[in-house]
């Protein structure tokens, strides 16, 4: 299995594509790359993780640069370590939703932001050509385990919401945090909100109860217990707790879609009632056109990216942007830091829910209603040119965009062709009123892409 790489980190199978070599090269490349000083050293939970981390540190002290170990942490209050520390960078040990022999490093800039395309270019350029120089024995840098890790986060997320509100109603709420690092701040936060917590999976030690990709079939069992426990609303993560997929209150899968969607509805309208201006909203060509049509019904414009979280990053800072996020359960809030952040969600969710007065099912059913649909066909990077310009040719009567692949809009739907950077393959995805009618699109794309 080949190394993943992208421009923000890398992942593979431990002991196969990511060995301890590799992530002594790839730490020492970043440390090559960032400015002077710390580096904060983070981990998802996953059991490959603290020797991963150990690799990390030691290349780090070994080239002068000293480590700020918080150990078990959610990937945004990585985030926030970096900017509490003034720290000169990060590194999350984390491989996201991705099965349980992979792991990876996630790398954060000064900024508290996952590291932008360029920085990635040159970390990876470093990583695949730089020679390996080490500190004499009189310049090493030191390791200290950091204490408190999750408190600067909490209160920035406290800050969002009215918290008395959110404490009068004494929600009983189920987190899966499924053995992953969501429940270190996930349940003193809930805790602090005046939930009643039952919580699934809550030792970061990453021994996943279920596949960790947060989805319908991967939750089943969690939707049972938020029956059982008589919960008003489940809260599930991803390992590294930037992802974040709802349950309503009758175990009901709501999905990741609809977190951004609902987060951006109440957070325009909290704003509105509060009389503060009301911003632009980011998201990525590939989220569901839900949260546009919010954004359109407040009259505020919506700015759109490449597909990643630095790329949404990036837009919402030129654009002053209110809110952003991306479809797959990752709201950001400029309020808290530019990182994908489930407790973000969890919070504005429940104060949604106690402002209105209503259930999360209720809230779900003002939502515009989308069926996504995604497929994939094999085609040779060198064929790729050619089959989108037979694409725009057959989808002619749509508006064309190539910000991120090829993304046909037309008034009720979308369509969106993406070649991958790791495997020879093109990504299809589209959105419209009724499933058969997002496959029927994505059908049509594929035998455009197979017809040579």
């Amino acid at each position: 299995m080949e190394l993943i790489v992208s421009v923000s980190g890398l992942r593979g199978i431990v002991g196969d594509s990511l060995t301890p070599e590799v992530a002594v090269r790839y730490a020492h490349a970043f440390s090559q790359v960032i400015g002077p000083g710390p580096v904060v050293l983070t981990r998802d939970g996953r059991a490959t993780g603290s020797m991963l981390a150990d690799a990390i540190a030691a290349t780090l002290s070994a080239v002068g640069r000293d480590v700020l170990d918080g150990g078990p942490a959610a990937t945004p209050t990585t985030g926030l370590l970096v900017r509490q520390h003034q720290a000169a960078g990060g590194i999350q040990v984390s491989a996201s939703h991705n099965p349980l022999p992979y792991n990876g490093m996630k790398l954060f800039g000064a900024d508290g932001r996952v590291i932008s395309e360029e920085c990635g270019g040159q970390v990876l350029a470093s990583f695949q050509h730089a020679i390996l120089r080490w500190s004499d024995y009189a310049s090493l840098g030191q390791r200290r385990l950091l204490t408190g890790t999750t408190e600067f986060h909490l209160q920035k997320i406290l800050q969002l919401v009215d918290v008395a509100a959110i404490r009068n109603q004494a929600y009983r709420v189920v987190l899966d945090s499924n053995h992953g690092a969501g429940s270190c701040l996930g349940i003193p936060l809930l805790q602090e909100l005046g939930c009643n917590v039952m919580s699934l999976g809550g030792t970061p030690d990453g021994q996943f109860s279920h596949p960790p990709e947060p989805t319908a079939e991967n939750l089943a069992g969690v939707g049972i217990e938020v029956t059982r426990h008589r919960a008003s609303i489940g809260f599930c993560q991803d390992p590294d707790a930037d992802r974040l997929a709802l349950l309503d209150e009758h175990g009901t899968y709501i999905g990741e879609e609809y977190t951004l969607a609902l987060c951006v509805r109440h957070v325009l309208q909290a704003s509105r009632e509060a009389g503060t201006p009301l911003g632009p909203i980011v998201t990525n060509c590939a989220t569901s056109r839900m949260t546009a049509d919010i954004a359109g019904e407040f009259g505020v414009p919506v700015f759109y990216s490449r597909v990643g979280e630095a790329n949404v990053a990036d837009v919402m800072v030129q654009e002053r942007a209110l809110f952003g996020g991306e479809g797959n359960g990752g709201p950001i809030d400029p309020r808290v830091g530019y990182v994908r952040d489930s407790f973000v969600g969890m919070a504005i969710i429940l104060h949604a829910m106690a402002t209105n007065r209503q259930s999360l099912s209720q809230l779900v059913a003002q939502i515009p209603r989308y069926s996504i649909h995604k497929s994939k066909v094999s085609l040779a990077r060198g064929d790729v040119h050619a089959a989108m310009d037979r694409l725009q040719q057959h989808f002619s009567t749509a508006q064309a965009s190539t910000l991120d692949g090829l993304r046909f809009d037309w008034s009720d739907r979308w369509l969106l062709i993406r070649a991958s950077n790791t495997e020879p393959i093109v990504r299809v995805v589209a959105e419209a009123p009724d499933r058969d009618a997002a496959q029927r699109l994505c059908d049509d794309a594929i035998s455009v892409l197979k017809d040579r």
